[in-house]
């Protein structure tokens, strides 16, 4: 959860984009569907889901898949809030966090305040910062091209 006594709400728009794409997910050898959902700083959503490959290190993570609808539909640009929509329908406990890869990709485009929504598919699980998953984080900032 977030430093303070209760999380901020988990917006229902960005929520169920993250579900929906988690329906989409192409996962043929693990079962292990993802959906993530990024909101800009202007208010659009951009989701994606994950994508599995027979090669398995060519598979895509439903965020970097997101972030790459972003980029494509709108270029780079700030983003303030993610959900990931993932982990076992029948254990509450069980969060699917990004993973370090995706931590980084979405550091390129948030800084240490960037709400994570953590859920499964019945919503949220756990709400936390970019800055407590990925801590001292490298990011554009430290090129000063921001």
């Amino acid at each position: 959860m977030m430093p303070s006594d209760a999380p901020p709400p988990l917006p229902e728009d960005l929520f169920a984009a993250a579900r929906q794409a988690r329906t989409n997910a192409y996962a043929p050898y693990s079962r292990f569907k993802v959906g993530a959902a990024v909101r800009t700083a202007d208010g659009r959503l951009f989701a994606g889901a994950n994508m599995e490959n027979a090669a398995y290190p060519q598979g895509q993570c439903a965020e970097a898949n997101a972030l790459g609808a972003m980029v494509s539909a709108v270029g780079g640009q700030r983003i303030i809030e993610v959900a990931v929509v993932g982990g076992r329908e029948d254990d509450p406990q069980d969060l699917c966090t990004p993973c370090g890869g995706c931590r980084q990709r979405l550091r390129e485009f948030g800084t240490e305040t960037l709400l994570i929504h953590i859920c499964g598919p019945d919503g949220r699980r756990h709400t936390t910062t970019l800055g407590v998953l990925l801590p001292l984080s490298f990011g554009p900032d430290n090129l000063d091209i921001v």
